[in-house]
């Protein structure tokens, strides 16, 4: 993605607000093909690029903007550079972050072949809202994250109107209260749409092995769902986020017998199938450790398998100590589309 002044017609590849020249606001240009016009190399292992050898890209598009790209696969000067598509529900679309959430959010989207909306279509979004804690901690799904989310969902055609953002408290902490500290109501205001306790909603019953689960009734009646989780690494579970948080979406009463029925491994492996189709779009920019400390992963994951993203990202963290839902999942079994694991792993 470039932005381009429509008045002086300078451009950049980063998203300033305005033309420092001219104080218009930028137009984005988005690149619909490109040619590889350089190759390098590299052989020398660094600790974010670890897997040698790999190739470094300068990259063309049709406006004649370059820039460059990292790849496992060598390619020929002149070559045209494509990204694959996958209509594999199974499939985990990995893009790296630069500068433009959105323009991330788009690519991982499109590769797994994109969804349609229009103005009445009835969208349910379930960020991760777990404690009243600000953004930095990572803690919570970032406002930034859901911004570019909602304004994703608003270019393809969504109304606000019909935007819901859902979830609800299974600790001491009311929903409200993290709402506002993890600034994701701040959001939720400024581009009017709704937000909903699902604690205060009806639920529906389901039988998973002799045992009944009740579910948000909200998930039945949504055109499209969207699971949008903040990814953590963990010492009990490896990997906290995309399956983890599909939790919220049970009563509280029933998550917490299922805890006391099943491990939360297992009530994580044994949740999906009974939920409606959802796409999971998962923020992987920065990921919390098992310390609690932060460290910064640059990623972006989609999936209409959430548990594949979570297999995904243990694969690219290099994490060894998975539970055995995940264990079970194998990884050469996962079709995957945008980055490479191996020009990602550290």
């Amino acid at each position: 993605m470039f932005y381009q002044c429509p008045k002086c017609k300078r451009i950049w590849q980063y998203p300033l607000t305005k033309c420092p020249y001219c104080f218009s606001p930028l137009e984005r240009m988005l690149s619909r093909k490109a040619k590889v016009i350089g190759i390098s190399q590299v052989r020398i292992p660094t600790l974010f690029h670890p897997k040698i050898p790999y190739y470094v890209l300068v990259l063309e598009d049709e406006n004649g903007n370059r820039w460059v790209q990292k790849s496992k696969k060598e390619y020929k000067i002149g070559e045209e550079w494509k990204e694959e598509k996958e209509e594999d529900k199974r499939a985990v679309a990995i893009w790296r972050v630069k500068y433009d959430i959105l323009e991330a959010i788009e690519k991982v989207v499109s590769l797994l072949r994109g969804v349609s909306l229009n103005k009445n279509s009835r969208i349910l979004i379930l960020p991760t809202l777990l404690v009243p804690k600000h953004p930095y901690f990572s803690e919570n799904t970032s406002p930034d994250f859901l911004e570019g989310l909602i304004n994703y969902l608003l270019s393809k055609g969504g109304s606000p109107d019909n935007i819901k953002v859902v979830g609800q408290s299974f600790n001491e902490f009311p929903i409200e209260v993290s709402a506002q500290k993890s600034q994701l109501l701040r959001i939720c205001q400024k581009y009017n749409v709704k937000i909903f306790d699902l604690a205060k909603g009806n639920f529906l019953k389901k039988e998973i092995d002799g045992f009944s689960l009740e579910i948000s009734e909200e998930l039945f009646k949504a055109d499209l769902i969207i699971n949008l989780p903040i990814l953590k690494l963990d010492k009990k579970i490896g990997v906290r986020g995309a399956g983890e948080n599909l939790t919220r979406f049970l009563k509280k009463q029933s998550y917490l017998a299922g805890l006391y029925l099943f491990s939360l491994p297992e009530l994580i492996e044994k949740l999906p199938p009974l939920l409606p189709e959802c796409l999971t779009i998962a923020e992987g920019i920065k990921i919390q450790r098992e310390s609690g400390f932060n460290t910064f992963l640059g990623l972006i994951f989609g999936s209409f398998t959430p548990l594949h993203i979570d297999r995904v990202l243990a694969e690219i963290v290099r994490k060894k100590d998975l539970p055995e839902y995940l264990k079970k999942i194998k990884i050469e079994n996962i079709p995957i589309v945008g980055r490479e694991i191996e020009e990602l792993q550290y």
